[in-house]
């Protein structure tokens, strides 16, 4: 086991280089992150030899933080609410961090991204599962279904106002007829 300066150290690149990854980019020099962090090149040479092996750890941290949160809501928030909240931060991830996964050399990326692919997968079944059961959500919706909306909406670059509209759209397109809104009680586009 690491010693704790040297976690307290991979906690503080990796928080770092997150940082200065989303304000510049996923190819902002390694030293910068050094000196931004408050700590020699050599450390974050020690813990992440390659650039590749730093941008994983971000991106495998972010897909963390993804999963995490999808098991928190499955026992604090309503079952419909719990599924679009965490499709909410889902669509996030995907539009704030594509640059980060695309920058990430060809090298092994397939097996990486599928297994992030398996990842999310399976932080989204359990919260599909549970909106289908309590009735919010129609039976025949697979998770690989939502994913590839999700997906879609995050590429599509709507905005933020548009995305939850359109987010919105979806929610009350998969939901059980008793759980669907009057007609023309639809959420304010934004435009």
């Amino acid at each position: 086991m690491p010693r704790a300066d040297a976690r307290r150290n991979r906690a503080l690149i990796l928080a770092t280089a997150k940082k200065i990854f989303d304000e510049r980019g996923p190819g902002a020099p390694l030293d910068d992150i050094a000196r931004h962090a408050g700590i020699g090149n050599a450390t974050v040479y020690r813990h992440f030899p390659t650039r590749r092996d730093l941008l994983i750890a971000v991106y495998e941290e972010e897909v963390a933080d993804l999963t995490d949160r999808g098991r928190r809501l499955l026992s604090d928030t309503p079952p419909a609410d719990a599924l679009f909240t965490w499709l909410s931060a889902f669509i996030a991830h995907v539009a704030d961090k594509a640059d980060l996964a695309r920058s990430i050399p060809e090298e092994g990326r397939t097996a990486l991204f599928s297994a992030w692919h398996e990842a999310m997968h399976s932080a989204l079944s359990p919260l599909l599962g549970r909106a289908q059961k309590s009735g919010a959500v129609r039976s025949d919706i697979r998770p690989a279904d939502l994913l590839a909306l999700a997906n879609g909406l995050a590429l599509a670059g709507a905005g933020s106002a548009q995305t939850d509209r359109l987010l919105q759209l979806a929610r009350e397109g998969i939901a059980t007829p008793s759980e669907r809104r009057p007609d023309g009680d639809h959420p304010e586009s934004g435009s």
